[in-house]
């Protein structure tokens, strides 16, 4: 296996775990919650969740840049000298990576608040604003996606 094709691996893995996490948060697991959960269990469920996919999140925030950006020296020799869809793609993982970090550090303690303060309409509205920027998350990440899938080959 070489370099390229080891950081190629583990690259894809880093968006897989993040892009489909989301896919199966939105898609699967908020229809079931909720359909089967009151708003007490509901809420409590989603902070778990959060707290466990977040861990893998960070994983993969960290992992993206650095292959990616090994995978970028190893191929193209620079930023530069990269073509527009590797350009697009850095554009869109910062994208990605504003969006998460506005749930990470504003949204999600506004979430475990309301949980603590047994306030069930407020933590709704704070899982209502997480729901919409995970599902804005999800879209560009799934955009990124195609887009490394039409790529021209290496």
């Amino acid at each position: 296996m070489t370099v390229f094709s080891a950081l190629y691996a583990l690259h894809t893995l880093a968006a897989l775990i993040w892009v489909g996490g989301m896919f199966f948060a939105w898609m699967i697991l908020r229809p079931a919650a909720v359909s089967k959960l009151q708003a007490p269990e509901r809420l409590t469920l989603w902070l778990e969740v959060f707290r466990r996919f977040f861990v893998w999140v960070w994983i993969a925030v960290m992992i993206l840049p650095v292959s990616g950006m090994g995978m970028l020296h190893l191929r193209f020799a620079g930023f530069e000298a990269a073509p527009r869809y590797v350009q697009v793609m850095m554009g869109l993982y910062l994208v990605m990576l504003a969006l998460f970090l506005r749930v990470q550090v504003l949204l999600l303690p506004q979430l475990r608040r309301a949980i603590d303060d047994h306030d069930w309409p407020a933590g709704g509205e704070a899982l209502g604003r997480i729901r919409r920027l995970v599902g804005s998350n999800l879209l560009v990440g799934l955009a990124l996606v195609a887009i490394a899938a039409a790529r021209p080959t290496f």
